[in-house]
């Protein structure tokens, strides 16, 4: 019964610590998280060739490739990110929103991202001009024009602007990041790397804009390491791919 006493309380285990996932860790979760987002986006591709019954390469491209298709498919990718980045992170014991730094910002550190985020957009468009190139990849302005002949225009610009930021935002620079910048890579490497996987993801496009994307991703992950807030770039990302959009349909003549 002494051990019941006030003079010798009963011995307690101090709970584990929580953990971030190290470089390994980090680079096979996130295969998983990508993983994740892949299936959501297929499962709208197989469903509309099922229902479409596409039986040749041309129709199954055209299938793929529509604006309808590719804009339900960024939307469905979203769950598909959010599970996965939930199963990674629940064995560390860290927070969901502690581990992918969701926490708001600073209007000033807004405000900074922002003027950041023009004048590296204004830079590549003044190279454009200098080249002779078009303002907008001819990739968007197919996409677009196919949403609007299916009447989904609006639900492109939802998966341009609000789905496909909040995935690849937190995929590139809440888990990868996260991870990464804790190992010998500290946060330079992991800003490298990280923009590294986020260009791949953008495969679509050619060298050129594939250049300015990875620019645009350094950018994004210096933010992320200077003001320590994934929902920063989240929402410089929303509002850069809205830009875009807007360029695009005001090039391609579209209401």
């Amino acid at each position: 019964m002494d051990v019941l006493s006030p003079d010798n309380p009963p011995l307690t285990t101090a709970p584990p610590p929580p953990r971030i996932w190290k470089f390994w860790g980090t680079t096979l979760w996130g295969l998983f998280v990508f993983g994740g987002m892949f299936l959501g986006q297929l499962a709208v591709v197989i469903y509309f060739m099922l229902k479409q019954d596409a039986s040749s390469i041309a129709s199954v491209i055209q299938t793929i490739g529509g604006g309808l298709t590719i804009a339900l498919s960024v939307i469905t990718g979203l769950p598909g990110v959010l599970l996965a980045l939930w199963i990674a992170i629940r064995p560390t014991r860290t927070s969901f929103v502690d581990y992918l730094a969701l926490r708001w910002t600073s209007w000033k550190s807004f405000a900074i991202g922002v003027a950041a985020l023009a004048l590296l957009v204004g830079v590549w468009d003044l190279i454009l001009r200098a080249v002779g190139r078009e303002a907008s990849p001819g990739f968007m302005g197919e996409v677009m024009k196919s949403a609007q002949a299916e009447g989904a225009l609006w639900l492109l610009v939802i998966a341009f602007c609000v789905a496909a930021p909040v995935s690849e935002e937190l995929l590139a620079r809440g888990f990868l990041y996260r991870g990464w910048s804790e190992t010998a890579l500290r946060p330079g490497g992991a800003i490298l790397l990280s923009s590294l996987v986020w260009t791949l993801l953008h495969l679509q496009y050619d060298w050129f804009f594939l250049s300015e994307v990875f620019s645009i991703g350094l950018v994004f992950g210096y933010l992320r390491y200077r003001f320590n807030s994934t929902w920063l770039t989240i929402v410089l990302h929303g509002l850069n791919n809205l830009a875009a959009t807007l360029q695009t349909l005001w090039l391609t003549g579209q209401s």
